[in-house]
């Protein structure tokens, strides 16, 4: 959503150059002005939900530059695990405004501007402390999806150098994470399925109107009605001028999927291929081990990865996810017992427990305090109709 690929030998040179200090180059905090950037979405995973940076500009002599919370490198040691497990380490990284302009005009996305309207004082604050957080030993965070990204680092940045209490006017819609993740993926099903697929319960409760600052666009919205009360006067003044495009693409790049089926219209298949082999096997009296292995195999993969999430990971809004009712590591578990001949008790046995667990699933299916991505009622339908083939057997051989 809110990251970028890291560029480490320009984010060094970057960073050692701000180390030596440039915005105490200025004359006059006069010849500063400072910005917040949104940038609309792009085609990567990581990109779909924008990006949030922010812009220094030296009038006097002519530093442009921009901040970006969002680095790190694909190439760190362990990424995916970490990523995975939450232990996902980024960095303020600084290069210059042409650069960042080119990267998102290459790419087809427009960038807004929202330039802060700040006092002499805060300006040279906020000068310092970008130059301070920019030194190779501050620049690292430990990255949070919802709570600590590039877009609320760079308004808790403002915020903690502006003389006053920020205060954003506009009431926001009552909306949960997972609403603002269905925002941004509406045209990217797959994402939206495997997102969905990660996110337990926690991501459906309402959420107040900073929580829903962790996308750019709605900080953005936010930061257009922002308010700075003075904390000696009590004067009110507005924190930025209205959002306005600073970078304008000749094209604007389709960032839509487009796949030949959607997770829905897949699972749809699915099911009806297992529904058909499974009649199939009732009327001839066979089981189909093979089917089995493959369905029951990869919703025990599956299950694995949502009880890592939901048991081990330090990812917030990720347990208890009750897609464990449906996929679960005990599948994997049990899947030599379901493929052994002499182990037909236990496997009927499985079977009977099965079918009434998803039974249970599918009948609750729009009670349970977590919004489930449609195509998991035919995927749960699937395993249903396999281990409901597998009881009827039983009692027709009985």
């Amino acid at each position: 959503m809110l990251m970028r690929k890291y560029k480490i030998l320009l984010g060094l040179c970057a960073c050692l150059w701000a180390v030596q200090g440039f915005p105490l180059r200025a004359a006059s905090a006069d010849s500063l002005r400072f910005s917040l950037l949104t940038c609309s979405p792009g085609a990567e995973i990581y990109a779909l939900f924008g990006h949030t940076a922010l812009r220094y500009e030296n009038l006097r002599t002519g530093t442009d530059v921009v901040f970006n919370y969002g680095m790190f490198s694909f190439n760190a040691p362990h990424f995916i695990w970490r990523f995975v497990k939450g232990d996902t380490h980024y960095m303020l990284g600084v290069n210059s405004f042409d650069d960042f302009q080119a990267e998102y005009m290459e790419r087809g996305s427009v960038v807004y501007g929202q330039e802060l309207l700040l006092s002499p004082s805060e300006k040279r604050k906020l000068a310092g402390f970008l130059s301070w957080n920019s030194r190779p030993e501050n620049r690292t965070y430990l990255y949070n999806f919802f709570y600590d990204n590039c877009t609320t680092r760079a308004r808790d940045c403002i915020e903690g150098n502006v003389q006053g209490t920020v205060s954003y006017r506009e009431a926001g819609k009552t909306l949960s994470f997972r609403d603002i993740v269905h925002e941004h993926t509406v045209d990217h099903e797959w994402a939206c399925f495997g997102i969905d697929f990660c996110l337990g319960s926690p991501a459906d409760e309402p959420i107040p109107p900073r929580l829903q600052m962790f996308a750019p666009f709605h900080l953005m919205h936010a930061v257009d009605s922002a308010y700075v009360t003075d904390a000696s006067t009590g004067e009110e003044r507005h924190l930025a001028r209205p959002s306005a495009p600073v970078v304008r693409p000749l094209v604007r790049t389709d960032h839509a999927e487009h796949y030949w089926l959607t997770p829905l219209q897949a699972a749809w298949m699915l099911f009806f291929i297992v529904a058909l082999i499974s009649v199939h096997g009732f009327l001839r009296d066979k089981c189909y081990a093979g089917l089995d292995a493959l369905l029951f195999g990869a919703a025990g993969l599956a299950g694995c990865v949502i009880a890592f999430l939901a048991f081990f990971s330090i990812h917030p809004a990720v347990s208890p996810n009750y897609l464990l009712c449906v996929f679960h590591p005990l599948h994997l578990l049990f899947l030599p017992v379901l493929l052994c001949r002499p182990a037909r008790r236990m496997r009927d046995g499985y079977h009977g427990a099965n079918f009434l667990v998803l039974t249970l699933f599918i009948v609750l299916f729009g009670c349970f305090p977590q919004e489930f991505n449609l195509a998991v009622l035919p995927l749960a339908a699937s395993l249903w109709f396999r281990s409901a083939s597998h009881v009827a057997l039983m009692y027709k051989e009985r």
